[in-house]
């Protein structure tokens, strides 16, 4: 049908759901005439990147107030940040799993009271690139973790739960498809890794703690890359896994920077 799912039985038992960092609830709020018109949801981590992105497409649809500010939609807690621009919301998750995490949760919970239907979600932001040209696009169309393998890993009540993080492979070309329509932005389909930090994890030299050597790191990011790898970040194994088992279409679009 269309419908973004949720999937969990206790919810029906709720005589109200509170989006907690969202600020907004069944209660409080007329979720479906806020939300019941939204197509496309774009997710990136930073609150001034999302407005700016969500003033950029109320100029680009020509919708009306273009040139005005945007009104933030959470404003009400200082967690996320949302914005709308027509049919497409513009929302912050923070950085890392964990805070993408939440944020996910109370969006789809908030599609699904909405009854929205055939949304698409993308993932935007910055990268590091691996073995790519710098300013580069990586259209991700699976999500790897830190061992390479397309998973992600949760432990639920002491149990390790695994759950796929194939993304939408149509989508992914479709994009590509757009992105010839843009000159000055090199743009590929990879496979992007996902860590749980951003220093060792990612292989840097430069945090406050080090284990390991030059050396061994360029061997594991030859690795990573022999696996299919062209860009390492935080976030996407959890979006892949929660938008694939809750009916959403959703996709990752990483810039490379220095």
């Amino acid at each position: 049908s269309g419908l973004v799912l949720v999937k969990n039985p206790h919810l029906d038992l709720m005589e109200e759901d509170i989006l907690y960092h969202l600020d907004l609830g069944t209660k409080t709020h007329n979720l479906p005439a806020m939300f019941g018109d939204i197509k496309f949801v774009c997710v990136g981590g930073s609150p001034n990147r999302m407005r700016a992105f969500a003033q950029f497409l109320r100029r680009e649809l020509g919708l009306a107030g273009a040139g005005e500010d945007v009104a933030d939609i959470c404003a009400g807690s200082d967690r996320y940040a949302m914005y709308r621009a027509g049919p497409v919301l513009s929302i912050s998750h923070g950085m890392g799993i964990p805070s993408i995490s939440i944020m996910l949760h109370e969006l789809i919970k908030l599609l699904h009271h909405a009854k929205c239907r055939d949304v698409t979600i993308i993932r935007i932001g910055t990268s590091g690139g691996l073995g790519i040209e710098a300013g580069s696009v990586v259209i991700t169309d699976t999500a790897v973790d830190s061992s390479f393998q397309p998973r992600f890993e949760q432990v639920v009540l002491g149990d390790v739960v695994v759950r796929s993080t194939e993304l939408d492979k149509d989508l992914a070309e479709e994009l590509l498809a757009c992105s010839r329509e843009i000159p000055g932005f090199p743009t590929l389909i990879g496979h992007t890794m996902c860590t749980y930090d951003f220093y060792e994890g990612q292989g840097r030299l430069d945090g406050a703690l080090c284990s390991f050597s030059s050396e061994k790191k360029l061997e594991y990011l030859r690795r990573a890359y022999d696996a299919g790898v062209r860009n390492i970040e935080m976030e996407s194994t959890a979006f892949a896994a929660l938008c694939g088992l809750c009916g959403l279409k959703g996709e990752s679009r990483r810039f490379h920077l220095l």
